[in-house]
This record gives C-alpha cells, sequence and structure tokens, in this order.
C-alpha cells in the first residue's frame, strides 16, 4: 500500500486524525482510507445504524477507536475530541436527508446546526488541532436552478429543512473561523460542499442507489420518483480525496487554505435519475427501470451543480473517476458483496485504485 500512496498522504503516517459520524457512509469510508494510509483514526458518532454495513467491519479490524456520541451534547463531545487529542479534524456528523428534514424538522437544524456549534466549541477549546474540514453540502447553496456551477462565494440557503440547516451551519463556521479560529497560529479551517456521492456500503432509505441496489437484489423493477432531476453524480473517494488534500494543505498554510471550498465532477458527470439508474442497472448485468413520479413529494431541486474551479486550480484536485467509472465501481461494490466477498476486502481494493489514480 505504501508504494501507491501520493506525497500528500504520506502526511497522514503515524498522524492522530478524528472523524466525526465515523459510522455513516462517507465517514466509515474516510476512517479506512486514514488507516490505509497509516493515520492513528478515533470517531464520534451514534452507535451504528443497520442502514451502514461497512463500519462494524471496521470496528472489527481496529480501523477506528470509536465512541457513541451524540453531537447535541456539548458536553459529552468537548471531552470525546479533548482526549483524543487529534491533530486534524473532518467533521461529518449530520442528519444527511432531504426527505427526512421534511419529517424531523427540529431534529435536523439541531444536529445540522446546534450539534456542528458543538464540535466548533471543541475544536476552539482544544490546543492539539491543526487542520479542521467541516463538510456540509452543495445543498446549502441558495438553489436558483443556474445552468452553471455554483461558486464559493455565491449565496447559501435553502427551501427544505436539510438544505436550510446546511446553509445555517455554514454560517456558524463562518463566524467561528472569523472571530476565533484564524486568530490561532497554527489552526486551519475550511467548510467544503461536495456533489451527490455514490458508492459501496450506503444502505440508507430514499437514495437512488441504495434504492436502486435493493431492487435489483430483490430482482425487482428500479422505481424513481423524479427521474430528470439533474445532480453532479461522483465517487465518494473523490470528494474525500480533496478534503484529505485540503487538510494537508490547511496544516501547511492555515491563513492561504482556510475557508471555503467545492469538491464536484466534471460536466460530464452531471446527469439525470434516470441515466444513473440506467447506468446501474448496467453494471449489475440487467435490470428494469420503471418511472412513477410521486405527484405530492416534498420539494427537491431538479438541478444542481458546483464549480470546482477553485480547488483546480490551487489544490490540483480534480475528480479520478468519471460517471461510467464512479457507476461502475458502486456497482461492481454491491455485487462483489452479494457474491460473497466482506465489505472491507472491496473497500480496501477501490481505495488502492483510487490512490494509483492519484499519483504523478
Amino acid at each position: 500500500m505504501e508504494s501507491v500512496v501520493s506525497e500528500a498522504l504520506k502526511a497522514y503516517a503515524g498522524k492522530r486524525v478524528l472523524v466525526t459520524g465515523d459510522t455513516g457512509f462517507k465517514g466509515s469510508w474516510l476512517c479506512l482510507w486514514l488507516s490505509e494510509i497509516g493515520a492513528e483514526v478515533s470517531g464520534l458518532a451514534l452507535p451504528v445504524k443497520p442502514s451502514n454495513v461497512l463500519f462494524p467491519q471496521l470496528e472489527k479490524a481496529k480501523v477506528v477507536r470509536h465512541v457513541d456520541c451524540d453531537i447535541r451534547d456539548v458536553e459529552t463531545t468537548r471531552k470525546v475530541i479533548h482526549d483524543a487529542r487529534p491533530e486534524f479534524v473532518f467533521h461529518m456528523a449530520a442528519q444527511a436527508l432531504v426527505r427526512l428534514s421534511y419529517e424531523q424538522p427540529q431534529e435536523t437544524f439541531a444536529t445540522n446546526l446546534l450539534g456542528s456549534v458543538n464540535v466548533l466549541e471543541a475544536v476552539r477549546s482544544s490546543d492539539s488541532i491543526r487542520a479542521l474540514v467541516y463538510i456540509t453540502s452543495d445543498k446549502a447553496y441558495l438553489n436558483k436552478e443556474w445552468p452553471w456551477g455554483y461558486r464559493e462565494n455565491d449565496e447559501l440557503g435553502g427551501h427544505d429543512p436539510y438544505s436550510a440547516s446546511k446553509a445555517c451551519a455554514e454560517l456558524a463556521f463562518t463566524a467561528y473561523r472569523e472571530s476565533f479560529l484564524k486568530h490561532r497560529p497554527g489552526l486551519g479551517a475550511a467548510s467544503t460542499r461536495a456533489g451527490n456521492v455514490i458508492g459501496g456500503g450506503d444502505r440508507s432509505a430514499d437514495r437512488i442507489i441504495p434504492d436502486a441496489i435493493r431492487a435489483l437484489e430483490a430482482k425487482e423493477p428500479i422505481v424513481l420518483r423524479n427521474p430528470t432531476a439533474t445532480r453532479p453524480w461522483q465517487h465518494v473517494l473523490d470528494p474525500l480525496y480533496g478534503y484529505l488534500k485540503l487538510a494537508v494543505a490547511l496544516s501547511r498554510d492555515p491563513k492561504g487554505f482556510s475557508g471555503a471550498w467545492n469538491f464536484g465532477p466534471g460536466d460530464g458527470s452531471i446527469r439525470t435519475v434516470d441515466d444513473l439508474a440506467r447506468q446501474a442497472a448496467a453494471a449489475w448485468g440487467g435490470g428494469k427501470i420503471v418511472h412513477k413520479p410521486d405527484l405530492i413529494a416534498p420539494h427537491e431541486a431538479t438541478l444542481l451543480h458546483l464549480s470546482s474551479a477553485k480547488a483546480n486550480r490551487q489544490l490540483n484536485w480534480y475528480a479520478q473517476w468519471d460517471f461510467q467509472r464512479a457507476v461502475a465501481e458502486t456497482a461492481g461494490w454491491y455485487r462483489a458483496v452479494y457474491e460473497g466477498e466482506t465489505p472491507l476486502e472491496v473497500s480496501r481494493r477501490q481505495i488502492a485504485s483510487h490512490m494509483k489514480a492519484t499519483l504523478p
């Protein structure tokens, strides 16, 4: 594994890293990747849910030192972070589902805004942290259905509780960075907004890939409620690589790299839900697609994508896997697990493959 690690990622060897939301889809992948490149990984989150199939194997393999913790509990959050004495913090803990935010708006704001403030408080009072990467969402932008990508200085906002909660989290981050964190020498802090991520291990409800995989495994049609909605689809490893590169840059030049960053795919990956479902079915080996619009569904954006010009220019970050490769790797992960491989084995293989693509 060492031979395929890029220079940027070698900086994590032997370093203490803490991930909030480590039991989630993106958090599990990040913890595994950090472990593969030699970091000492700690994490905090709610107890693992049945929707996640990767994290329990990470615990068994002693990849991450996990503590059950609700980030809405400020004292426990502070204690866990202080006890871990991390040098790098990746804040991912969130209520991450748009449709669930309509059912649980108060819980969504409590977790995504107030929970994030609790993490910021813990970071503020820690003397060990050199870099904070604070993950929000592309949905933090006030969606105006523009045909061009949103830039980091575009207006924030949200028409639904989830999007609004992420915009609020961004405002809280900016307030803490400007009021407290930027005055700390040796501490860099950045917020990040990624496109719609896909990849193995996600079993959440009301997400297109998990729903499609459940249908394919059961040999049933994939039912699409909003087939023409357009999103910037990207494999989960691509934005994670951006976060990892950004954290190293923050630790080396806090002033130069603090602020907001987008990590989205190229224009060729901005595709409809129908495109994604058909590509996933083909990669699986075949499947039927059925359009069944939900006429009383809550509002969701129909067109949304990001400009990653800043990350391209200043971090030399680009998505490594195009739309076809991202979908093929995703469907391939589920197919391999369906046929008997462990999630840990398949995930390690894909991380190694992605790291080879990032070498000079």
